[in-house]
C-alpha cells in the first residue's frame, strides 16, 4: 500500500482487483476492466456487432480511429483512474489506501510549491499524469488490443492467456520503453 499510495498516488486495494481481473479473462468481454471502455470505445470484432444490432451509440464509432487518439492516451490516468481511485477508496471506506493517495499529493504539493507555486505544480502533476498515461496507453495496449476480444469461451487458462496477449519484438528501445512489459506472455503466466 506505502508503494503504490505514497510514491504513485494510486491505490493497492483498486490496482489489485482490477488487476487480477484482468490477468484471470484477459480480453474477455464483461470479465477484464481493461477492454471495458465505458462506452467511448468498441473493441475487437464481436462488439462493434452487438452495438449495431443493439443500436447502441454512445459516441460515433465508425470515428473511434480519430478520437482515440484525443480520448484515450491524454485522460486514462490523470481523469479516468483518478476517478476510478476515488470512488473505490470511498465506497469501500479504504481509509487506509486514502490516506497513503493524499500523502503523495501533500507531499508532491509541499516539494513543488515553493519552486512553481500552486499553479505551477498543479500544471506539473497533470503534465506528469498525461506523459505516463500515454505511456501506460501505448505498453498496455500494444499487447492486448491485437489479440481476440470476445465473450468467456470458458477456455483454460493458459490457453486464455496465450490467445489474449502477445509479445512484442525485442530491442534495446522497446526493453527499456515498456519496462519489459514487451514480455506480455511472460507477464501474464
Amino acid at each position: 500500500k506505502f508503494v503504490i499510495g505514497q510514491l504513485k498516488g494510486a491505490s493497492a486495494s483498486w490496482w489489485n482487483h482490477l488487476h487480477f481481473r484482468h490477468h484471470s479473462k484477459p480480453n474477455v468481454l464483461d470479465k477484464d476492466p481493461d477492454v471495458n471502455m465505458s462506452g467511448l470505445f468498441v473493441l475487437g470484432a464481436v462488439q462493434p456487432v452487438e452495438y449495431g444490432i443493439k443500436k447502441i451509440k454512445h459516441m460515433p464509432y465508425n470515428h473511434q480511429h480519430q478520437y482515440f487518439f484525443l480520448l484515450a492516451p491524454p485522460l486514462l490516468i490523470p481523469v479516468v483512474f483518478n476517478l476510478q481511485i476515488l470512488r473505490t477508496m470511498i465506497s469501500r471506506r479504504d481509509w487506509v489506501d486514502l490516506a497513503w493517495y493524499m500523502s503523495f499529493y501533500l507531499r508532491f504539493f509541499y516539494c513543488y510549491i515553493p519552486f512553481y507555486g500552486f499553479l505551477g505544480s498543479v500544471a506539473l502533476i497533470i503534465f506528469v499524469r498525461f506523459l505516463e498515461s500515454h505511456w501506460f496507453v501505448w505498453v498496455t495496449q500494444m499487447n492486448h488490443l491485437p489479440m481476440e476480444i470476445d465473450h468467456e469461451r470458458r477456455q483454460e487458462w493458459l490457453t486464455t492467456q496465450l490467445q489474449a496477449t502477445c509479445n512484442i519484438e525485442q530491442s534495446f528501445f522497446n526493453d527499456w520503453f515498456s519496462g519489459h512489459l514487451n514480455f506480455q506472455i511472460e507477464h501474464h503466466l
